[in-house]
């Protein structure tokens, strides 16, 4: 995932810089880049590929400044060329960003209609074009940074320069994280606590919504109505990326927080969001009449929710089956299936020996992981990367998530490619999926709202999830993720099931958890929670604040982001988690390291 630095001070910086950019290779990208204040203006230099390549630019092209900003990019919007590595240029203005701007087209179009000349296929030269001509209209930096992000739509994070301005960086975040770093007679701006490390211990870390202008002597904060604040200074340790919490107060809190980056890096994997379409030249889906996925655990119910996608876009049979029970029985595959292998680490045992006897039996193999030199990225003939980065947490979150986003991307690349969706239909759900990083941002928000539910939550010895279509198996991650890290005992059902036996279990002490959007489904589920409702079961309804209300005693709602039916399993995950997680701090559980568990099961 994208790495932001950005310095001010007395020193030269670019040297700083490049070692900043070096402690952030581990987030996976394809370029880099810095620019720095160079008598009075911004020069910047690029370069495709690794770090190294930029540092051969900067031996031939030396920069020397006490003010930059640096980044490397993992591509969304364009190819990983140099012309759209990071930063952008326009005029006055040169910035890096992290996120998607949902809006950029219509921006672009409205710019290029100024006259303004576009040099890269990016969404992020859209804004460096937006502020500049704000700062044309003979406004201040803040004042035009402020109206610049009023007008972005989507998920950034953006550290800012402007020539003619010698000690000052423009920073802001809407969905990707921002830290600010302070330093003696000199400040720093971060995409995390590791990129400012090497300078400071000393960090700020910035709201949603906020912005700040940093010179070498302070930091001036706003929050996203214009107003001044205060960000607490926090002491941070100097450790490794691979155990640094930051600001949160375990791994799992911040892996859930990561998702609007993890699941925005995962889809452009699959999607080209310049020109609205799904990929498909990894697997000939029309050449194919059936998909095995194997999996275990939480990929396992993240195989099921993509079993819905192909189905449903693709006409695509798929079935999905937990791989230490694929492997001892005498499955019936034909030379038309496509096997798939769903698994964080890539290397669990079982779903492993699935995918070797479904390979040795001459199956077309892909796997989809999130480790990408793994055991299974090497047994499948096609891999299919997830980039939610490395995960600590042994309850997984941001690997679910960006799991689902793959195969959602997947079914939609099949779909296409069997003539199923035609180019305005997936336009339509290409954007739908583009819009999952901020609606995921947006859902994050929903943390006071269910830590009030908590409390009563943790005192319960048995909860149920309900779900229907693919909020179903969802139903199931949730009851999972509430068991690990909780240990109250719960499950998942599907919501049209539960005349059929569970509702036997319904008594005042046990608590409902419906996952309920706005869909085709949305009254049947709803007479289901009111059957719940009726036998004195306390219902916790998560749905868009648009729902209709249920009338009946004991229902509470949370309100979720409302969404496209597609993307639902995304936004809804992040509720689900977080239930879980203020759950087991209430009870006072091990978070990171449940009793039992283990990362990854690499024995039967």
């Amino acid at each position: 995932m994208c790495g932001i630095i950005g310095i001010t001070g007395n020193g030269p910086v670019v040297p700083r810089l490049i070692d900043s950019l070096k402690r952030l290779e581990y987030r996976g990208y394809d370029s880099a880049g810095v620019a720095a204040v160079v008598d009075g203006a911004v020069e910047r230099r690029r370069a495709q590929g690794k770090i190294r390549n930029l540092e051969a630019v900067l031996a031939e092209q030396p920069m020397t400044a006490t003010v930059g900003i640096g980044h490397t990019r993992w591509a969304t919007h364009g190819a990983p060329t140099t012309a759209n590595a990071h930063p952008h240029k326009a005029g006055r203005v040169t910035l890096v960003h992290n996120g998607i701007i949902e809006n950029f087209a219509e921006l672009k179009a409205e710019l290029a209609a100024e006259g303004h000349v576009f040099e890269s296929q990016t969404d992020t030269e859209v804004i460096a074009h937006l502020l500049d001509a704000e700062l044309n209209t003979g406004r201040s930096p803040l004042e035009a940074f402020k109206i610049t992000l009023d007008r972005l739509t989507g998920a950034y994070a953006l550290a800012v320069l402007i020539d003619g301005t010698d000690d000052l960086i423009l920073g802001a975040r809407r969905g990707s994280p921002l830290v600010v770093g302070w330093g003696e007679d000199e400040m720093y701006l971060g995409s995390d606590a590791l990129a400012v490390g090497p300078f400071t211990q000393k960090i700020s870390y910035l709201e949603e919504g906020d912005y700040v202008a940093v010179t070498k002597a302070g930091a001036q904060m706003f929050d996203v109505t214009g107003k001044p604040v205060d960000r607490a200074v926090v002491q941070v340790s100097a450790s490794s990326a691979m155990v640094e919490k930051g600001e949160y107060r375990h791994f799992m809190e911040k892996e859930i927080h990561e998702q609007p980056d993890s699941v925005q890096h995962t889809l452009s994997e699959y999607l080209d969001l310049v020109t609205g379409t799904a990929k498909t030249n990894t697997i000939d889906f029309a050449a194919i009449d059936r998909i095995q996925i194997v999996a275990c655990g939480t990929a396992f119910y993240a195989g099921q929710i993509g079993r819905y996608a192909f189905e449903k876009l693709a006409g695509l049979p798929c079935d999905v089956e937990i791989a230490s029970e694929f492997r001892y029985r005498s499955p019936a595959v034909t030379q038309k299936t496509l096997a798939v292998a769903v698994s964080q680490s890539g290397e669990t045992a079982d779903t492993l020996a699935s995918l070797i006897w479904c390979k040795a039996q001459g199956l077309n193999t892909a796997a989809v992981v999130n480790v990408h030199s793994s055991s299974m990225a090497r047994v499948a003939a096609v891999l299919w990367p997830t980039h939610a980065g490395p995960e600590i947490g042994v309850a997984s979150t941001k690997a679910f998530t960006a799991q689902v986003a793959a195969l959602l991307a997947l079914a939609v690349a099949a779909g296409v490619a069997r003539g199923r969706i035609d180019a305005a239909r997936e336009a339509e759900l290409v954007k739908a999926l583009f819009e999952s990083p901020r609606l995921i941002a947006e859902a994050l928000t929903m943390g006071d709202s269910i830590r009030a539910v908590v409390q009563d939550l943790a005192k319960a010895d048995d909860v149920l999830f309900l779900g229907r279509g693919a909020m179903f198996p969802l139903a199931m991650e949730g009851a999972l993720k509430l068991k690990e890290i909780s240990y109250i005992h719960a499950e998942g059902y599907a919501a049209g099931e539960l005349k059929h036996g569970p509702i036997a279990l319904i008594d005042e002490e046990t608590p409902t958890i419906a996952l309920a959007p706005l869909d085709d489904v949305f009254e049947k589920t709803a007479s289901n929670l009111q059957e719940v409702a009726a036998r004195g079961g306390p219902v916790i309804m998560i749905a868009p604040e648009k729902a209709p209300d249920l009338h009946g005693a004991g229902i509470r709602r949370i309100h979720a982001p409302d969404c496209h039916p597609l993307i639902a399993p995304l936004v809804y995950a992040v509720p689900v988690q977080l239930l879980a997680y203020y759950t087991a701090v209430q009870k006072g559980t091990d978070v990171d390291q449940p009793r039992n568990l283990a990362k990854s099961v690499t024995v039967e």
